[in-house]
């Protein structure tokens, strides 16, 4: 059964897998002690800390390992504001940080600081400009993600890193999606990643901090790991983490060329074989292993499900499937669509046949899945005289909303207007998403007594 969820757990590595087993006979004591044993455990830990800080580009006493990734960035953020707290409570992040970073912002806000959200394109990019007017006196941090975790894109960290440096506010990149597939990039002063997106263990992030970064310390308070990362280290595990992030590294040059090839074939051949889809992402200056793409007229949760009836497991950001109520943050600030989204990201060793059995299946899923939900045909029907249409989609979940408005575009005339009444989170961006795609008019949203009123316009 095809894995094609690597952007969220990546399959555990072959060599982590044998480093974790001896580690687990070598590194089970205390590495504070000073007999034998202690002293073993420490070597270990040692040992794997250099081959991480030498992965990522730091000194090894500038690199500390921590629970998770989610912990490292947590930490990251509320230890460099509160070390630079003299400056400024003023932190920047980007709209489509993962979740970590913006809860972390919530958290800064919420006591007191302040925080700047700094858009992006529709390609998921920010702009450098836009990075460099966000930047203020009162600054203390800056994040920026080196790669999107839901599409993919590669953000410019070098210019923003620049114009940070330029600013004197030192910039945190979360390298959690690229570390191990792509070259860390330069200037950043703190760097986030975790394990298990590179085929290592669950449980083992990473923190590195340069030398010269103010840093203070929150939370519990504990003499391990220089004070950063209170409780006793996981040495198998972080013996495992560093080994196959050094093994990952060596293979990455190849992998990704191959990779980037098959995810070429993936965003060419859906573009081509489903109707109405929308391939989000940039094209060129994306990682190369993920894409994303988001159908008009589909349940997400539905088509994952059949998509793991038909053996592929695959992630989605739609705000219709089980794990969540409102859209992808990171679909809703690049304003593309939302509904039927399908994140591919393939892990090494990929094989050809998976992918194209993969690009047989996905119509006739698309297909079933409309056809159940009773989704119109792609060109709008004949114009009646009607003038202007009200569609009630109260209390209906995406992909209704639009599949009512796509319904009934065909029966006003060139120049009348749909309004679709809807109290779905997810219609405040796929309506307007759908207009872009079938070349209508989206007029707008006008309050109403339940939801909100989304008006189109029919140009053709």
């Amino acid at each position: 059964m095809p894995y094609f969820d690597t952007a969220s757990a990546a399959p555990l590595h072959p060599v982590a897998r044998q480093a974790l087993l001896a580690a687990l006979d070598e590194g089970w004591a205390d590495p504070a002690r000073l007999y034998r044993e202690g002293r073993r455990a420490r070597l270990l830990l040692d040992a794997a800390r250099e081959a991480a800080a030498e992965a990522v580009g730091c000194r090894p006493d500038e690199l500390t390992f921590t629970p998770s990734g989610t912990r490292a960035v947590h930490s990251g953020i509320s230890g460099a504001l509160a070390g630079r707290r003299r400056a400024g409570r003023h932190l920047v992040v980007s709209a489509v940080e993962h979740s970590s970073v913006l809860h972390s912002a919530a958290a800064h806000e919420a006591q007191g600081g302040s925080v700047s959200e700094v858009p992006v394109d529709r390609s998921g990019a920010v702009g450098a400009a836009a990075y460099a007017d966000a930047l203020r006196e009162d600054t203390a941090l800056a994040c920026l993600q080196s790669a999107n975790h839901e599409v993919g894109t590669v953000q410019p960290v070098a210019a923003v890193a620049d114009l940070c440096r330029a600013a004197g506010v030192p910039l945190l990149v979360d390298a959690a999606q690229s570390l191990g597939r792509e070259p860390v990039p330069d200037g950043w002063s703190l760097l986030t990643g975790s394990a298990h997106k590179w085929g290592g263990p669950s449980g083992v992030g990473l923190l590195a901090v340069r030398k010269g970064v103010r840093f203070a310390v929150q939370g519990p308070a504990d003499e391990r790991e220089s004070g950063r990362a209170a409780g006793f280290e996981n040495i198998p595990a972080i013996v495992a983490a560093a080994a196959s992030l050094r093994a990952v590294r060596a293979e990455a040059a190849a992998e990704s060329v191959r990779l980037r090839a098959l995810v070429d074939r993936i965003r060419a051949t859906v573009a081509e074989l489903v109707p109405d889809v929308e391939v989000v992402g940039d094209p060129v200056r994306r990682l190369p292993h993920l894409v994303t793409f988001s159908c008009l007229y589909v349940d997400g949760e539905t088509l994952l499900h059949e998509l793991d009836r038909a053996g592929f497991s695959v992630s989605s950001g739609s705000s219709c499937t089980s794990s969540t109520l409102a859209p992808s943050h990171v679909l809703r600030a690049m304003g593309v669509l939302s509904e039927g989204n399908v994140r591919v990201s393939l892990p090494n060793g990929t094989a050809e046949k998976d992918v194209d059995r993969f690009l047989e299946v996905l119509p006739r899923v698309v297909a079933q899945v409309r056809q159940r939900l009773g989704a119109p045909e792609s060109a709008p029907r004949e114009a009646a005289p009607a003038a202007s249409l009200v569609v009630d989609a109260l209390g209906k979940r995406c992909p209704i909303p639009v599949i009512e408005l796509a319904k009934v575009i065909g029966e006003v005339p060139v120049g009348g207007t749909v309004t679709v009444l809807s109290d779905d989170e997810a219609a405040r961006l796929d309506i307007p998403a759908w207009c872009a795609m079938r070349e209508q008019e989206y007029v707008g949203e006008e309050p109403a007594d339940r939801g909100s009123a989304y008006v189109v316009r029919r140009l053709s």
